[in-house]
């Protein structure tokens, strides 16, 4: 098997996995949304691959879990544009910066959709910001209580696992052989 084809399987099984972690139990929005889109940008060669694969298995965790919808889903499009755009080089210092520009992101575009259209907010900026303030401040400030601060804390965690993770295929599966 080539060396392109295990990558490809190896990146894929990563995505997967993380998508599949979502029907497990776990705090309100800790979830690897952000790490797979991200992940699938850096390392999927074929690029329309980085959109279809992630894209698909959130699709398939949205299937168990339920619950689809359209502003996750521009936001997702949107995190995996970045990651094929941004972390062309992937270091330790991007992924931090593209989990932590994807957890906001995530933050302002859901959070503008519910304030688009809506008879909770007047349709004006002043409204907008009301919406976006009562997103933060609309939970319990607690640990695991915060959706902002799970967002952004499942995003660097599962970013560390799929990154990590892959990093150590590297290292040790295809380390390699000595002659």
């Amino acid at each position: 098997m080539s060396t392109n084809l295990s990558r490809f399987y190896a990146v894929t099984a990563l995505i997967v996995l993380a998508a599949l972690s979502r029907v497990l139990p776990h705090p309100f929005n800790f979830t690897p949304i952000g790490a797979m889109a991200l992940f699938g940008g850096a390392y999927l060669d074929k690029k329309y691959l980085a959109f279809v694969i992630p894209t698909a298995s959130m699709l398939l965790s949205d299937w168990v879990i339920g619950n689809p919808s359209i502003p996750t889903y521009l936001s997702f499009i949107l995190m995996v544009a970045f990651g094929v755009l941004y972390l062309k080089k992937v270091t330790f210092g991007r992924v931090v910066v593209g989990s932590l520009v994807s957890s906001i992101g995530f933050f302002l575009i859901t959070n503008f959709f519910v304030w688009y259209g809506s008879t909770m907010y007047p349709q004006s900026w002043e409204g907008l910001v009301a919406c976006y303030v009562a997103g933060l401040a609309f939970y319990q400030p607690t640990f695991f209580g915060n959706l902002f601060f799970n967002t952004v804390m499942g995003d660097l965690f599962y970013c560390g696992a799929l990154f990590g993770g892959y990093y150590l295929i590297q290292k040790y599966i295809w380390k390699p052989s000595m002659a």
